[in-house]
């Protein structure tokens, strides 16, 4: 559980995810797995700090504009390298560092609802955020024709995005 040991949620709502992801580490201890009720995901907002973008995907299955990441892999137990591994997947950057640096630190938690969809019963994904920064924004490659990447404003992406996603952006504001 050292990964979540010293981050301080900024909201109470945030308070009580990050409450409840700890007491499901102590209780289940396997909070990765896609098939527990609430797992992990590992997730980051790719920015461009000189310009002040930020970089969003479109999520087909879910229909919206969103940050990176996803679940972890079988041996995986460390939010910041799922959403390394993840970023790099889906945006094809090879460059990411952690942003403001020099070593990653957790932006965000929050559970956030997931339909069922695909076979998976409803769920709930404790996304954990981290910031990326890349220094060459030009070399992003959609991972799939269905997975559209767009630079943009830190504003003008806020007003493409579901409310989890919007609360990652203003977080960012206060960073970036």
């Amino acid at each position: 559980m050292s990964w979540l040991e010293g981050y301080v949620p900024k909201s109470e709502a945030e308070h009580a995810d990050v409450a409840r992801v700890a007491l499901e580490l102590l209780d289940h201890g396997d909070v990765w797995a896609r098939s527990t009720p609430l797992h992990v995901t590992g997730s980051a907002l790719v920015v461009h700090p000189p310009t002040q973008r930020v970089l969003l995907r479109w999520h087909e299955r879910y229909g919206i504009w969103n940050h990176v990441g996803g679940h972890a892999d079988d041996d995986e137990r460390d939010p910041w390298v799922i959403a390394l591994r993840e970023a790099q997947e889906e945006t094809g950057l090879r460059d990411l560092r952690p942003f403001p640096g020099p070593e990653p630190a957790i932006v965000f938690i929050e559970i956030v609802p997931v339909p069922a969809a695909r076979g998976e019963a409803n769920h709930e994904h404790a996304d954990v955020n981290y910031l990326l920064a890349t220094d060459s924004p030009d070399a992003i490659a959609d991972e799939h024709e269905d997975a559209e990447l767009r630079w943009l404003p830190l504003d003008v992406a806020r007003t493409m995005v579901n409310f989890h996603v919007a609360a990652l952006l203003d977080r960012a504001k206060d960073i970036l």
